[in-house]
């Protein structure tokens, strides 16, 4: 739906805002209400630091807030470098304005933002995929969540050159940073950390907890140092034949094989727990290879990140290929009708350049699809079999389909 599509009443009946730092308890409360929660004060105020008016929009109906749409100014990894990305949050619009167009609307201003800000792809977590389809985001990023039977799925027991320690995050808050900083770039998926982003993810709210414990945190020391960390908690449970405790895990990061299985050797061995959780593992999980019984990691596939290309050109030299590449692209882009048309992509894993051509086209893209691809972990193969990349020349997909792919697959756990 364009905007002129719109009646006349829709359009007169609610305004659309940049909104100012006193509108944020507004913003809070519609999102909430949009997403079925109630919220409560700590989240309020926890988010209040995340909060970039300027990059956020809201829907007014006389003195209400109807609905939002914001932003944060991040970077993140993608293939072959970090680039500048539009963290989009808090989309929501109230039950009763609904089917108003309005939804287009935020659409629409988010993504001219972003394109104004120098920012060729656009990033959320969908509450429902449909939503996002017909605004051109593709599924770029997978998840695997795992609630694995620790009695059965054991680790082999690591090297003992190292540690494990266990500590508050205020004394291990450091050693996390460095850590992740060190990693990030490099993994296709993941976003860049500030204080403020650090300052929320340890921040330990009661509404993230669903009944575990308050989030416990530890470190392993290798032969270097700090070369790994987990965040997890515990939720407590006995059954009639004795403990049946769950662990949490709620991010484990690790620059080594050593510290990565003696980080889950633990995880999988905490007393009184007979299993271990966790929602977002990385579709190609070195635990998959190491556990005696992958059956029994219960794996599950879902949807994590969803990308949207908002400036063709710019998002395609911005990342790298994994193989040389010469060849002709013609996007379709209904919503956003400037990415349409012909473009030369140029190349490998040092360089990149595109730009607008009169040449044949070698592929036609969906929009949709230069999302699915963009981070590397979507085969250009999976997309032709749906229909949202079509072959225009023999040989074309063929030869185009490696370079699009990545050495490291990318992952997501952050929900921002």
């Amino acid at each position: 739906m364009k905007s002129n599509d719109l009646g006349k009443a829709a359009v007169d009946d609610v305004t659309i805002e940049v909104p100012t730092v006193d509108d944020w308890d507004d913003i809070y409360a519609t999102f909430s209400a949009g997403i079925n929660i109630d919220g409560d004060p700590q989240s309020l105020e926890a988010e209040r630091e995340l909060f970039e008016p300027e990059r956020s929009l809201i829907v007014r109906r006389g003195d209400q807030v109807v609905g939002t749409l914001g932003g944060n100014t991040r970077q993140i990894a993608v293939p072959g470098g970090v680039i500048s990305a539009a963290h989009g949050c808090r989309g929501a619009v109230s039950a009763t304005v609904r089917r108003q167009g309005i939804l287009t609307r935020l659409m629409r201003r988010h993504f001219e933002d972003a394109r104004a800000h120098g920012e060729p792809i656009a990033l959320c977590w969908a509450s429902e995929g449909r939503i996002y389809h017909r605004f051109g985001y593709g599924v770029s990023v997978r998840r695997i969540g795992l609630n694995v039977n620790s009695r059965e799925a054991t680790v082999p027991q690591a090297p003992r050159s190292g540690r494990i320690v266990e500590g508050t995050a205020a004394e291990l808050r450091e050693s996390l940073v460095k850590l992740y900083d060190q990693v990030y770039a490099d993994q296709p998926g993941w976003s860049e950390r500030t204080a403020a982003h650090w300052d929320y993810r340890l921040a330990d709210l009661m509404g993230q907890r669903a009944g575990a414990s308050a989030l416990r945190i530890i470190i392993h020391e290798g032969e270097g140092g700090v070369d790994g960390y987990a965040l997890w908690r515990v939720r407590g449970n006995w059954a009639a034949t004795g403990p049946a405790g769950e662990v949490v895990v709620v991010e484990q990061v690790s620059t080594t094989p050593e510290a990565y299985q003696a980080l889950w050797g633990f995880l999988l061995s905490v007393e009184l727990t007979r299993s271990a959780s966790t929602w977002a593992s990385s579709v190609d999980e070195p635990l998959f290879y190491w556990v005696g019984e992958p059956r029994q990691l219960s794996a599950h596939l879902c949807d994590a990140l969803w990308v949207r290309v908002v400036d063709v050109p710019k998002a395609l030299a911005a990342r790298r290929y994994a193989t040389p590449l010469d060849v002709v692209i013609e996007v379709t882009d209904d919503f956003l009708p400037v990415n349409s048309g012909k473009w030369r992509l140029t190349g490998s894993a040092e360089s990149a350049s595109c730009s607008a051509t009169t040449d044949d086209a070698d592929l036609a893209f969906d929009i949709r699809a230069l999302g699915a691809v963009y981070m590397g972990g979507t085969s250009l193969s999976a997309l032709a079999g749906a229909g949202l990349v079509r072959e225009l020349r023999p040989g074309a997909l063929a030869a185009a389909a490696p370079a699009f792919g990545w050495h490291k697959t990318p992952s997501a756990f952050e929900i921002f």
